[in-house]
């Protein structure tokens, strides 16, 4: 073992993502985001460390100190700023400033779609989910309801690309089914949307003028009077999960055994277990056209049925507006189980490491955590193909983000050599050329 190579460098596919955040116009926006202060114009530019910190967060890295990855390879990122630098700028950040951020994701967001990433359907999926905090120093830190002590951050994602549209940051004790700070998520990620897909879903607006249809899914915390109806006064549809009471438990023993019907899968085909019927029941006080479609299985072996379970059947209930098939809407809401794979993914790109005391750096930090997940979904949607399109964080990081090469200067161009029988070194190549489409 001998050091001293000056040529090989690693973690070549976060210079992918530094190169797709340059593309997609987020390091630019993110500079005119964040305003320069004190006497003299700072060394390091802002938008850049911001961005740097969201690819760090892409990467794997789960506090500050992880920028060392990058900065310790100045000619493969250039100059980095430090962990202290880039500290300050997270602290200086307050409300207008992270409402200018989130901007700057919105119109990075306008440009990979109109480069080819726009998807069909918009699907929205909205859940909570808890941090974990070992610090009693942390603002807004406080004990939830799970015994636990931390913050409970509200999230909302878009099925179809799997990005992550908006985060916001809440108190440990906040509660889940809010309808307020659920609204809120909503509206946020609404506002990330490009114009032509977000037109006509703010409050208000006309029915009949809705050209890209929203739907929100959520489970049953979602099941609230105050996020229903501001979905319908913003032209968007809902699919929550219902809590089986009296009323409904009335109206599925109704149900005639002819009634029910093999529940289907995403590919419309019978599933193994469960049937579908749609309840005759009208529920006081939910928006007209409210539809309640009620499933039933066999529980697995074990699970103990609870009050409202008749017949050796456990039932589960959907509340949806949405005209079609019983059984293709119920399937539809199914498969709102996908955001736990989300939240996930965001555990693993540093949401779990909420690193300052203050609440307000902590939300920043949040909101790079965001755009850390939106530039491997841009990734997937943009430049990759196949199994690779498909994969989770942890994946790509072992085949394409951590990946070696041999850095070569000729006549005055760089040059990156990736290892010959490395098997994914073919789709690195590949990408590099599609993230230089996005800019043209």
């Amino acid at each position: 073992m001998t050091p001293g190579d000056t040529q090989v460098v690693s973690q070549v596919g976060l210079h992918l993502l530094g190169k797709l955040a340059d593309a997609s116009g987020l390091t630019c926006a993110y500079s005119s985001a964040v305003p320069i202060t004190g006497e003299r114009a700072p060394m390091h530019d802002r938008g850049r460390v911001l961005a740097h910190l969201a690819v760090m967060l892409a990467g794997g890295g789960d506090c500050i100190s992880d920028l060392a990855a990058l900065r310790d390879q100045p000619d493969l990122f250039g100059e980095v700023a430090s962990g202290p630098t880039a500290g300050r700028v997270l602290h200086g950040i307050d409300t207008a400033v992270l409402a200018a951020m989130r901007t700057a994701r919105a119109e990075a967001r306008a440009k990979v779609w109109s480069a080819g990433g726009a998807p069909e359907e918009i699907i929205f999926d909205i859940d909570a989910a808890l941090v974990e905090i070992h610090s009693e120093n942390k603002e807004g830190a406080t004990s939830h309801y799970k015994s636990g002590f931390g913050f409970q951050p509200m999230f909302c994602f878009l099925d179809a690309t799997g990005e992550a549209m908006a985060g916001l940051l809440r108190a440990g004790n906040a509660a889940a089914n809010s309808g307020a700070d659920q609204l809120a998520v909503v509206d946020l990620a609404i506002a990330q949307l490009p114009d032509a897909h977000g037109a006509e879903h703010r409050a208000g607006d006309d029915p009949g003028q809705v050209n890209h249809p929203i739907l929100v899914r959520a489970d049953s915390a979602g099941a609230v009077h105050e996020l229903i109806d501001g979905l319908v006064a913003r032209n968007v549809e809902f699919s929550v999960g219902g809590r089986v009471n009296d009323c409904l438990d009335k109206a599925i023993r109704a149900v005639p055994a002819k009634a029910w019907r093999k529940a289907v899968g995403h590919n419309g085909e019978e599933r193994h277990a469960g049937e579908v019927a749609e309840l005759d029941v009208v529920l006081s006080g939910w928006p007209d056209g409210t539809r309640t479609i009620c499933r039933r299985e066999k529980p697995h072996p074990g699970a103990q049925l609870k009050l409202w379970d008749h017949d050796g059947y456990r039932h589960q209930v959907v509340l949806t507006n949405s005209a079609g098939d019983a059984l293709v809407l119920e399937a539809r809401h199914r498969a709102h189980a996908r955001v736990e794979n989300s939240i996930k993914a965001l555990r693993d790109t540093g949401l779990d490491r909420m690193p300052f005391t203050a609440f307000a750096a902590n939300a920043a930090w949040l909101d790079l955590v965001l755009a850390g997940a939106d530039l491997l979904a841009w990734l997937r949607m943009r430049c990759l193909d196949g199994a690779l399109a498909q994969a989770t964080p942890k994946t790509l990081r072992y085949r394409l983000l951590h990946g070696a090469a041999r850095l070569l200067r000729r006549a005055r161009i760089v040059v990156l050599r990736l290892p010959e029988r490395w098997p994914w070194a073919a789709e690195l190549a590949t990408a590099y050329r599609r993230v230089a489409l996005i800019d043209t």
